[in-house]
């Protein structure tokens, strides 16, 4: 008995350190977005190459969490609800890894649009979704940390925003389509428009896993907060 309540104690502790090693990237990420909208709304360069830079240590701590996250799971073999955490801990893993992406595609947009001449009001629509997506990020994180299924709830109405002004996008680009180099920029941050929109997309993801997390039943969030649960045993 003593032996295997050694094995547990020393695994939850390194289910514990893997826990922290993910959610340790959630305040580079959100850093991230935060300095890859200023990048592309003010063509800073050097901002937008300082974001792409960023983005190695989130691949580094992605591949870091997935190798021992594999180790974790082929030396204790979890059940139960340690197995429901290292799913979720493997699928945010992911969606960091994701939301890093997304932001390298907004910084490089920065480069694409240098020289290129810029509309201010649809500058200002970019720093609206990143000043509406970041909160998202930290209110999933919260939820997860505090198992908090009602907080995981409210991620579906935070997006509707952010996916209006996403929408908004095309007749903004349409409405500058008489000038050549301002429409060849604007179709640049459509693009922009939709990696905001991912991002948002991703933190609802991850306020869905937290619910999972603690009702152990899989549910896709609808605008209301939470859809009927779909098959608990799928990922």
């Amino acid at each position: 008995m003593s032996h295997t309540h050694d094995i547990n104690v020393h695994f939850h502790g390194e289910l514990d350190a893997l826990e922290r090693k993910v959610l340790g990237v959630v305040d580079r990420a959100e850093r991230m977005v935060e300095m890859a909208v200023r990048s592309v709304t003010t063509g800073d360069l050097d901002l937008a190459e300082e974001v792409i830079g960023m983005d190695d240590e989130i691949d580094r701590t992605y591949f870091e969490v997935h190798q021992e996250w594999t180790n974790l799971m082929a030396r204790f073999q979890p059940l139960g609800s340690d197995l429901r955490k290292m799913a979720v801990l493997l699928q945010l893993n992911i969606t960091f890894e994701r939301m890093g992406d997304q932001c390298v595609n907004i910084a490089k947009t920065t480069r694409f649009n240098d020289g290129l001449p810029r509309v201010e009001r649809i500058c200002d629509q970019i720093r609206e979704m990143g000043d509406l997506v970041r909160p998202m990020i930290r209110t999933a994180v919260d939820a997860y940390v505090r198992s908090d299924v009602d907080e995981a709830r409210l991620l579906p109405a935070m997006d509707q925003p952010v996916d209006r002004l996403n929408a908004n996008m095309y007749k903004e680009t349409v409405a500058v389509s008489d000038n050549k180099l301002l429409l060849e920029w604007a179709t640049k941050m459509m693009m922009v428009s939709r990696a905001l929109e991912r991002i948002g997309d991703q933190a609802v993801d991850f306020a869905e896993h937290a619910a999972y997390l603690v009702t152990g039943e899989r549910a896709d969030f609808d605008e209301k907060g939470m859809a009927p649960a779909v098959d608990g045993n799928t990922d």
